[in-house]
């Protein structure tokens, strides 16, 4: 099938009318008519049977769908692009980051870029870390900031900077908290992420390294959902300082854990593809962007 088959082929679905979908890609019904013919010559088997005026998919269309469905999205995809380069000479960034960080980081880089070159352009993606990477090695992504440390082929990871663990709670205390508090506190009500996150991971790792075993009433695969939970008075949460930053409010206490349990934050790339300077720039706000949001802790005691 060529393109413009696969063209006639959506809209007729979507319309069930080769007149509706003549006009929807701007041609004749006879034109129409002809692409349609065409393809269904090439294929072998007809795409539409007549059923009370209206063309309905057959069997053999049926099955064909959803890879031409694929292939329609991956169309527009190339013509936004082209667009992109047509339109917007100031450049266009296609980012991918784990949602935490889409929360609390990314926002005032995005506004302070635009503010500096007001040309640019965004598509923002939130994903978590197998996400990501695939979205790179697709190419549907330029770069994809994230908590994951682990290295891929074909891609180079880059560091950022950091954030730290939090106890974030609405019970009043002053001063950082030892892990061990969270298991001599039997009635409280734990949320933690998922072991599956980085976040997650690096809390249980420190866990058993003390042999601790608080009770986890709530897990979460989110740090903005654990900070939603305890605005909800739902419990206590460890969580991601700078998500915790972002979403702290009135009545809610955010206390360092001591020793402090620091999570890296990463920038991904094709390493085939050379950084733009409009890259380059993105990174260094990123970079600035995590030392500040850190700036606001209490030193640990």
């Amino acid at each position: 099938m060529r393109l413009r088959h696969i063209e006639i082929f959506e809209a007729i679905r979507r319309t069930g009318s080769l007149t509706e979908a003549a006009a929807a890609l701007h041609i004749s019904q006879p034109a129409a008519s002809k692409l349609l013919a065409h393809a269904e010559a090439q294929l072998g088997f007809k795409l539409f049977d007549r059923v009370k005026g209206r063309l309905v998919a057959t069997r053999e269309a049926d099955i064909l769908t959803p890879e031409i469905a694929r292939l329609s999205q991956d169309l527009n995809s190339v013509r936004r692009l082209a667009s992109n380069l047509r339109d917007r000479p100031n450049g266009h960034l296609r980012l991918g980051c784990a949602p935490a960080l889409g929360l609390g980081l990314l926002p005032g880089v995005v506004r302070d870029s635009r503010e500096a070159q007001p040309g640019i352009t965004f598509d923002i993606h939130t994903h978590h870390s197998a996400e990501l990477v695939q979205g790179l090695l697709t190419r549907e992504l330029d770069l994809a900031i994230t908590f994951d440390t682990n290295d891929y082929p074909g891609l180079t990871r880059m560091g950022l900077g950091q954030t730290e663990l939090v106890h974030l709670s609405r019970k009043p205390a002053t001063g950082p908290m030892r892990l061990s508090e969270l298991s001599d506190r039997p009635g409280d009500t734990l949320i933690v992420l998922d072991a599956g996150d980085a976040s997650g991971a690096l809390l249980q790792l420190a866990l058993d390294a003390q042999g601790l075993t608080p009770q986890v009433a709530i897990q979460v695969q989110t740090h903005y959902v654990a900070c939603a939970l305890v605005d909800a008075g739902c419990g206590d949460a460890i969580v991601d300082a700078i998500t915790a930053l972002a979403m702290l409010r009135p009545g809610m206490i955010l206390r360092r854990l001591e020793p402090a349990l620091r999570v890296p934050i990463s920038i991904m790339a094709r390493n085939q593809d050379p950084l733009s300077a409009l890259h380059r720039d993105l990174i260094e706000r990123l970079r600035a962007a995590c030392e500040a949001r850190l700036a606001g802790l209490d030193a640990p005691a």
